[in-house]
């Protein structure tokens, strides 16, 4: 009796760790695709990720680099004062999207391209997303939306 006691438990606990381990791996495979890292212009330049990379651009897209395509293609350059990244966008920009103003995409670098699968723009006049910020200060061209000079 006493056996059988020990041998079903041990089955019940190796039950328990293999649905753990599945689980943690499925978790695992799920999340992969919603990690995204940010980059700014600089750090891709300086070393460009592989073209399997998913991941976030920042800066402001650079004046005079706005131009469009056939049908919904644009493409434009996005830069944070240190260098400049060119970027192609198959789809409908956001409303306030424009030269000069802040951006995030989300997509991979191939052949120094970096190719957006979504672009998000600020969506008003004094919002720019942190990471963006940042890099911006970073590389000493951070204009405040209030007309203050921030850079040193």
């Amino acid at each position: 009796m006493k056996s059988l006691k020990k041998t079903r438990r041990i089955q019940v606990i190796a039950v328990a760790v293999v649905a753990l381990a599945v689980s943690t791996g499925l978790i695992g495979y799920a999340m992969r695709d919603g990690i995204n890292f940010f980059r700014a212009p600089s750090q891709i330049v300086a070393e460009p990720p592989a073209p399997n990379e998913t991941f976030r651009i920042g800066g402001l897209v650079e004046e005079g680099s706005l131009k469009r395509g056939e049908g919904e293609t644009i493409s434009f350059s996005v830069t944070d004062g240190g260098a400049t990244v060119p970027v192609v966008y198959t789809g409908v920009l956001p409303d306030l999207f424009g030269e000069n103003q802040g951006m995030v995409g989300t997509g991979r670098y191939i052949n120094g391209v970096f190719e957006a699968s979504e672009i998000l723009a600020k969506h008003d006049e004094s919002y720019m997303p942190k990471e963006v910020t940042d890099a911006l200060k970073e590389q000493g061209v951070y204009r405040d939306p209030d007309g203050e000079d921030t850079s040193s």
